[in-house]
């Protein structure tokens, strides 16, 4: 284990921004703080930079505790490495220089090695003596990952990388940079609030909420397993439709009864709201149910149908984009679950 937040605690005045926050990152990992405006994940990058103190908790890293409310080692202590949202390279530098720029006390020809190895690596050493200004946004974004490396810091911290980015482009370029922090083996903490960044490079993500982690998991568990009603409908499209618990850990829902056991059991009898995903509803003609096409939302390789059911509810369906539908139009469809998630049924 690299880095580990105990129960922490911070405030500004009277108001709580983390209420007990912990969760753990094992060295060669990626872990995400993700959640909406407000929930307190760039307050925990900061404590864990250093940049702020604790009100109480700790945090240990490499089995040294680094953050205590009486105590805060400086960041410059810290070996750790940091990448803004807004790249921050100096514009008077070019690039080899802005990688160079955090390393001292090496000798010239190992600063060259350290700094050409890393350009290597990013992909960008044919622009070594390229300007700033001269970068694409995601070039820019590279050469602030491989600056932040220079020093081999032990923990790399990513405060939004990309939110300046195209959504496309941030997709990319965090399947690139996970590619670049493996290959280098290493640990980082990044925070965001769009979980398909999040998805596309943490091995770990942690859902917050109000200044506390929901659910700290892999993203397949997260999207298929959510510990709560909270990360069900944060992560993920999806659509809750009322059931009821039956014998065995079944639920019977307007569309059928849904075998297996739930992810959260729940005694027989008990009403619950379902979570189905888009991809637990499929278009088949031969499906046994038909549903209403009431939206649409084309994407390229697939469409998302928003679907009526004959009780008025509705639900999500991901089809390949070759088989279009009109809005109105009938559609054969069939349950197609893996997972069971229901939650007791939500007070209206």
């Amino acid at each position: 284990m690299w880095i580990e937040v105990d129960k922490v605690c911070q405030r500004y005045g009277e108001e709580p921004v983390l209420d007990g926050l912990s969760f753990r990152l094992e060295r060669g990992t990626i872990g995400c703080l993700l959640g909406p405006s407000g929930c307190g994940k760039t307050t925990a990058l900061r404590c864990v930079a250093g940049f702020e103190a604790v009100a109480s908790g700790r945090i240990v890293a490499n089995e040294k505790t680094i953050s205590a409310p009486d105590l805060t080692v400086p960041p410059e202590r810290r070996q750790m490495g940091m990448v803004f949202q807004e790249h921050a390279l100096f514009p008077h530098l070019s690039v080899v220089d802005n990688v160079a720029f955090g390393l001292t006390g090496l000798d010239k020809a190992e600063r060259r090695r350290r700094v050409g190895d890393l350009l290597e690596v990013v992909g960008l050493a044919d622009l070594a003596d390229a300007w700033p200004h001269e970068l694409s946004g995601g070039q820019r974004q590279r050469v602030a990952v491989a600056r932040a490396q220079a020093p081999r810091p032990r923990l790399l911290l990513m405060d939004e990388p990309f939110s300046s980015l195209d959504s496309s482009l941030r997709l990319r370029l965090g399947v690139e940079v996970r590619d670049i922090l493996k290959a280098l083996s290493t640990t980082a903490l990044l925070v965001t609030h769009d979980q398909n960044e999040a998805f596309a490079m943490a091995d770990e993500v942690g859902v917050m909420r109000s200044g506390r982690i929901e659910q700290w998991a892999a993203p397949y568990d997260l999207y298929h397993r959510p510990a709560s009603r909270f990360v069900a409908d944060f992560v993920g499209d999806g659509s809750f439709l009322p059931g009821e618990v039956a014998e065995d850990s079944a639920v019977r829902i307007e569309l059928g009864l849904l075998p297996g056991r739930t992810i959260h059991p729940l005694p027989a009898g008990t009403a619950v709201d379902v979570l189905l995903r888009p991809d637990d509803i499929r278009h088949e003609p031969e499906g046994p149910l038909e549903a209403t096409v009431l939206r649409k939302a084309f994407r390229g390789a697939d469409i998302l149908f928003t679907l009526g059911l004959p009780s008025g509810h509705e639900v999500l369906a991901l089809v390949p984009s070759h088989d279009d539908h009109e809005v109105g139009d009938r559609l054969p469809i069939r349950l197609a679950t893996d997972h069971v998630v229901a939650f007791p049924r939500a007070a209206n």
